[in-house]
């Protein structure tokens, strides 16, 4: 996946968030379903977020952007913010 693709998803992905988030302040609640895709979508976010910056910092330091692979999400939300 290259960063143009990467980006392409973070911005498909964030679109769902808010509209979730819409549907959700309409309603004034949102229902377990909804909860529980928002924080999947979070994790995805984070994933790609992630993806991204390892992918720009070895382009930066002259290593192979394409060797770099997703993490798993575990991995992604351990880290601090």
């Amino acid at each position: 996946m290259d960063d143009k693709a990467i980006l392409n998803r973070i911005s498909e992905l964030v679109d769902e968030e808010h509209r979730l988030r819409s549907t959700a302040q309409a309603h004034e609640s949102g229902t377990e379903d909804e909860g529980d895709r928002l924080r999947t979508l979070e994790e995805s976010l984070d994933q790609c977020w992630d993806l991204l910056r390892r992918r720009r910092a070895a382009r930066e330091t002259h290593g192979d952007p394409d060797a770099q692979g997703e993490r798993p999400r575990p991995a992604v939300e351990r880290y601090l913010q």
